[in-house]
């Protein structure tokens, strides 16, 4: 594992000139226009950097792009891998550990949500201040490179108390809802059922997806500071629950990715 993260860092670091990015930055489900806000120095497609996996998922472009956001360095993986693809934990969290080789110093996680609490609309985001695991492993098992981080890393403080308090105030002030709740991440990739969706409400989730766990669980391993955030795509609750397509979901992210940009842009800006 070591040796192929090191491969590809030194691959991306030949390609982009050594740029030694400040932050990592994930972009979901219809969140991808975050990328016009950057001063792009390099575009990486997937395909060409070793042992790399590449997005399947419409919607997902596939391509790493480095380059200046609010005049900070940044590396935005433009489209993410998940679990339903076919890969391992592993291979999901796999560009999170080179980010880190890269020189980020915190990581900043999106995706598009199911919402699970009522109180909750369309196309709001919510923060994520803790998750549930509900997917089958996770990427730390197996051997341990003491590399990465420790045998079994702490993870009672997950998401960054500090930046997430930051991310209310510049709601606050922009003039925006930002909810706060718990994610549950669970395989997919179909969505869940009306039973299933009760459960989910009932064990503690605010939220449902099918990704981010993964990538954050490696981040903390390394020590990397996280904040994530959800955009909610389509109601899960019972009496506003209907059923989805692609569309709809991509449509309620679009709605809400000029709120998410700004709020990304701004975090970043004063980290």
């Amino acid at each position: 594992m070591i040796q192929s993260i090191q491969e590809a860092a030194a691959y991306i670091a030949q390609a982009t000139n050594s740029f030694a990015p400040e932050f990592g930055i994930i972009l979901g489900t219809g969140l991808g226009d975050l990328v016009n806000d950057v001063e792009v120095a390099h575009s990486l497609s997937y395909a060409d950097i070793p042992h790399f996996p590449v997005s399947t998922v419409e919607s997902h472009s596939g391509k790493l792009i480095f380059g200046l956001l609010a005049g900070r360095r940044v590396v935005v993986m433009q489209g993410r891998f998940h679990f339903y693809e076919g890969y391992t934990m592993q291979q999901v969290a796999f560009p999170v550990r080179v980010m880190k080789l890269l020189g980020i110093q915190k990581l900043f996680v999106s995706n598009a949500a199911g919402g699970l609490n009522p109180a909750f609309n369309m196309s709001e985001l919510m923060v994520i201040t803790d998750h549930i695991n509900l997917l089958p492993g996770n990427p730390l098992i197996g051997k341990n490179p003491d590399e990465l981080g420790p045998r079994f890393p702490d993870m009672s403080d997950v998401y960054d108390e500090h930046m997430i308090r930051e991310a209310m105030v510049i709601a606050e002030d922009a003039g925006f809802d930002l909810r706060e709740g718990v994610y549950v991440s669970a395989p997919g990739p179909m969505l869940e059922t009306r039973a299933e969706y009760n459960f989910l409400r009932i064990i503690g989730a605010d939220a449902v997806g099918m990704s981010t766990v993964p990538e954050v669980i490696a981040a903390r391993h390394m020590g990397l500071p996280v904040f994530a955030i959800s955009v909610i795509t389509d109601m899960c609750t019972p009496d506003r629950l209907k059923k989805v397509v692609l569309k709809d979901i991509l449509d309620a992210a679009a709605t809400a990715e000029p709120r998410l940009t700004l709020l990304i842009r701004e975090l970043v800006k004063r980290s």
